[in-house]
C-alpha cells in the first residue's frame, strides 16, 4: 500500500498488484468544499495510477450533507466509471446518522451504476474484495 496524499480530513492510499485500488480513508470533519476537492482529487488519482477498485473507508467521516451526497452521485459516481473502477467497496460509517445517509445514497446509486458496491464493517474485507 502506497501513500498517495495526506490532508487533516482525508488520506489517499494506492494498493497495486495485478488489480489497482484506491483506499479514500475518510479522518473525520470536512467541509463540502473539502469534501468535494478532496474526492475529485481521489478521481484524478484513480484515472492516473488506472485502477478498478475503490475502497471508501466512511468508519470515521463527520456529517455529511444530504447535498453533498447527492452531488457524489450525480457527479462523482459517474466519473468513476469513467476511471475505469468496477468495485467500490464501502466501509460503514461509525456515526448512525451518516451510517443511514450513505447507506440510503448507495441503494439508490446501485441501480444506475454499472459497477459492483460492496458494504463492509471490516477493511481487510473491503480491500481483498475491491483489488479481487
Amino acid at each position: 500500500m502506497k501513500l498517495l496524499t495526506y490532508t487533516p480530513h482525508l488520506t489517499l492510499y494506492l494498493h497495486e498488484g495485478i488489480n489497482r485500488a484506491i483506499e479514500a480513508q475518510w479522518l473525520g470533519f470536512a467541509s463540502s468544499a473539502e469534501l468535494r476537492q478532496s474526492t475529485l482529487e481521489a478521481v484524478t488519482l484513480a484515472r492516473q495510477y488506472k485502477v478498478s477498485g475503490w475502497i471508501a473507508d466512511d468508519r470515521l467521516l463527520g456529517p455529511i450533507r444530504p447535498i453533498d451526497l447527492e452531488w457524489i452521485a450525480q457527479q462523482v459516481l459517474p466519473q468513476l466509471i469513467g476511471a475505469g473502477v468496477k468495485r467500490f467497496a464501502r466501509i460503514e460509517a461509525i456515526d448512525p446518522m451518516n451510517k443511514m445517509l450513505i447507506g440510503q445514497a448507495q441503494k439508490t446509486a446501485e441501480h444506475q451504476l454499472s459497477f459492483e458496491m460492496g458494504t463492509f464493517t471490516d477493511l481487510q474485507s473491503a480491500r481483498v474484495w475491491a483489488c479481487g
